[in-house]
């Protein structure tokens, strides 16, 4: 990162700050201390951010958007960080039917993992840890299936199976 992409991003969280009524300009005017409080974070971060020292973490960045109003993503995109490109916004997604919309059913946990973009090697941990927060059965699922899985037999071993750890 640039000095001058810096500036910027920091010009324009000073910019939030001040219409969010933060009191940053005085010495005394405790707003850099009101806004880490607020936002959970060091005194530090955020002054180093508006002396233009140093970019703030991704966590510090996403306690700070919460707190000013501002959506994480923009956040990211006009620190440097991303680009709109890679952060594409979420209605992108919701555009596309699921696969299996034609065919009358709900997708499959599968097919959920493809639309998300789960790599294929994390695919049974995504479809496991999923399933855990599903209701038991809904409407159209058959007996002793898992929901949206219709044709799909799990059995009990693999329900049970624990997730492996990370390492």
């Amino acid at each position: 990162m640039t000095s001058q992409e810096l500036d910027a991003f920091a010009a324009w969280v000073e910019n939030l700050m001040r219409a969010g009524g933060y009191d940053i300009d005085s010495p005394r005017g405790g707003g850099k201390s009101r806004i880490a409080d607020e936002a959970g974070i060091h005194r530090a971060a955020v002054t180093r951010l508006l002396q233009r020292q140093s970019m703030p973490d991704l966590e510090t960045t996403r306690r700070l958007a919460r707190v000013l109003g501002v959506p994480v993503r923009e956040m990211l995109i006009r620190s440097g960080r991303l680009t709109a490109e890679e952060l594409a916004e979420p209605q992108a997604y919701s555009t596309a039917p699921a696969p299996s919309a034609e065919l009358g059913r709900r997708p499959t946990l599968e097919e959920v993992a493809d639309l998300l973009g789960v790599p294929a090697d994390r695919r049974e941990m995504f479809v496991r840890v999923v399933e855990q927060f599903l209701p038991a059965e809904l409407p159209g699922d058959a007996p002793g299936e898992l929901p949206g899985r219709q044709g799909e037999r799990a059995t009990a071993k693999a329900a049970a199976t624990p997730l492996p750890a990370n390492d």
